[in-house]
């Protein structure tokens, strides 16, 4: 017999959003994660529904733990280092041990590409440097704005800040591969600075970055945005043979499962849009309909339960 009914891979919103439900759903559910998840790094969101003071991402996290704990999700700390089909389900190698169950969630998340500069290397952890423009521009509206990027994602960043701001300046930092004719001419037309130029030093002051030392000249600005993107953690699902994007992102379907049997895929993983409501909302999907599932596995060996008053329609939740 399986270890669980299922095992969740990653303890973000996404992953423990899941947990909650499958825990609804009287399943038992493991939730594996290493502690490196996205979303503790946020300093404060304030675009997350309920919120309206804001609140930090940590203390966010740690209230969606307690209450999938609270209906019974269990917890392991530790990294998955291989995932495989098995004719049951999948058997999943940890450093602590193997565990074994007929469906996987992937919610392991994405990792920043934070930029590689001199004296910053806490800077994105502390907030000094800010990564989401979708979710805080609207707290820097009329402020100096600097992007940190080496391509065209940069040039995409700046077009979409100049809705708050009309001094926004694009540092590209790979001048030895220069934007494009077409990308300088966007920044022009729309009013954006451009800098070509490595940075040779950044000068924080009072938890906050002051200026940076771009060609011998000191630049400040009040905000500064990171545009070098995101490298999915996609690996267990390419050694389980599952289909990625170009990007190597998970296709999945309407489900959010992938191109493989069991095997589901929730949060910043999948292609699409990186907010926390998204990730909790594709969790949610994924746990409803492994539920669906195992309840048609119960059905066919007679293992079914008697259905509760309070549970979901067949077509929502069978």
């Amino acid at each position: 017999m399986p270890d669980w009914d299922a095992v969740i891979i990653g303890g973000g919103p996404a992953g423990l959003t899941a947990a909650i439900y499958l825990g609804r759903f009287r399943r038992q559910a493991l939730v594996i994660d290493d502690g490196t998840g996205r979303a503790e790094r946020i300093p404060k969101t304030h675009n997350h529904p309920g919120f309206p003071g804001g609140i930090e991402g940590d203390t966010l996290v740690a209230r969606i733990r307690e209450q999938a704990a609270e209906y019974g999700a269990n917890f392991l700390k530790a990294c998955v280092t291989d995932l495989k089909r098995e004719d049951a389900g999948f058997l999943l190698e940890t450093s602590q041990g193997e565990i074994r169950a007929p469906f996987v969630i992937l919610a392991s998340g994405s990792k920043d590409n934070d930029p590689a500069l001199p004296g910053v290397e806490s800077a994105v952890d502390r907030g000094l440097i800010r990564l989401c423009p979708i979710c805080d521009a609207y707290e820097v509206i009329g402020k100096r704005i600097g992007i940190l990027g080496n391509g065209p994602k940069g040039v995409r960043e700046a077009q979409f800040l100049t809705t708050y701001s009309d001094d926004v300046t694009l540092i590209h930092l790979d001048p030895e591969n220069p934007l494009s004719p077409d990308d300088k001419s966007t920044l022009e037309r729309e009013g954006i600075a451009l800098m070509e130029s490595v940075i040779d030093a950044v000068h924080i002051e009072n938890d906050a970055i002051e200026a940076f030392d771009i060609g011998g000249e000191e630049h400040r600005f009040d905000v500064i945005y990171g545009a070098l993107g995101l490298t999915p953690r996609s690996e267990l699902a390419h050694r389980a043979g599952a289909a990625t994007t170009d990007d190597a992102c998970m296709k999945v379907n309407a489900h959010q499962e992938t191109s493989v049997s069991g095997l589901y895929a929730a949060g910043d993983l999948v292609l699409g849009l990186n907010q926390i409501s998204i990730a909790q909302a594709e969790g949610a999907i994924a746990a409803t309909d492994i539920h669906n599932k195992l309840r048609a596995m119960e059905r066919e060996d007679g293992r079914i339960r008697e259905p509760l008053p309070d549970e979901c329609p067949p077509q929502k939740a069978g």
